[in-house]
């Protein structure tokens, strides 16, 4: 018992250290992703950094093989059908969005989020799709629901064991400064419940809230979209933030809106090196 509660002591000490020299001292982001990486390793040392890829399931066997049983017969199979059918159907000029990428869109998802410097703004895998759309006189598809689910999950599909290249450009004092909101808004406490990103998935990451284990913020960009149990549909990373927001009660930034482009710069810089494993299942 002692040794159990000199443990958790050393580890509350370790997570006030982290936040509060996170949010105090301008660490470049290299240094930030050490830092947290350090705090996960001393947190969970049974884990290899490739296994954050799995989300929850790297620290809840019980779950992880309900997960890989799952896995087996997914039940994204239909989107990634409908999403490679919409990606290879022409638009009515005769181009597609094969042409609107590097690759023919093909094993590229871990090269998004990008900082753009011509138009000096971060470049998400849904807003690029939209932005094809535009540049070929279509209407935009909604964010978070229905058929970007679709495509995201095929391209994703093709880039599965690619690792997450989100860089932050040196002579790019825009970039840094995205990426800085990207990182304060995973530390500021907002909304009724006074919660952050990190108060679940640092300060409590591997504890229960309710009967569900908290997951560590580390590898959160890897699998998206997803398809969610408990809503019986797909739902890409920005909708789930909204989620989160709504459970804290806070004001609920939209899809695609630059809060959550942040979120995801900050958040996908964190994860750089991990291998993607999307589309996935989660509860």
């Amino acid at each position: 018992m002692m040794i159990s509660c000199r443990l958790n002591a050393a580890i509350a000490a370790m997570v006030f250290c982290l936040i509060f020299f996170s949010a105090s001292t301008p660490a470049s982001p290299t240094e930030d992703r050490q830092q947290i990486r350090a705090f996960y390793q001393q947190l969970f040392p049974q884990l290899t950094l490739d296994d954050y890829a799995q989300g929850v399931y790297a620290i809840d066997p019980d779950a992880k093989a309900s997960w890989l049983a799952i896995e087996e017969f997914p039940p994204y199979e239909l989107a990634l059908e409908k999403g490679e059918a919409l990606f290879k159907r022409p638009f009515a000029n005769g181009s597609g969005y094969a042409d609107c990428f590097a690759n023919k869109g093909i094993s590229i998802a871990q090269n998004y989020p990008y900082w753009d410097k011509q138009k000096q703004q971060i470049v998400t895998l849904a807003s690029a799709l939209n932005e094809c759309r535009k540049n070929n006189q279509l209407s935009p598809l909604t964010y978070g629901k229905g058929e970007i689910n679709y495509l995201l999950a095929y391209m994703a599909f093709t880039s599965r064991g690619q690792r997450i290249n989100t860089r932050i450009p040196d002579d790019s004092p825009a970039a840094l400064a995205a990426y800085q909101q990207g990182k304060a808004y995973f530390y500021q406490r907002r909304g009724q419940l006074n919660f952050s990103c990190a108060s679940c998935h640092l300060d409590n990451a591997g504890k229960y809230i309710r009967s569900e284990i908290l997951s560590p913020a580390l590898g959160h960009t890897t699998h998206w979209p997803a398809y969610r149990l408990n809503t019986g549909e797909m739902g890409t990373l920005h909708r789930r933030f909204m989620v989160c927001n709504k459970l804290i009660r806070a004001p609920v930034d939209p899809a695609q809106s630059t809060a959550l482009r942040q979120l995801e710069y900050y958040l996908s810089f964190m994860d750089f090196g991990l291998p993607l494993n999307g589309p996935s299942t989660r509860k």
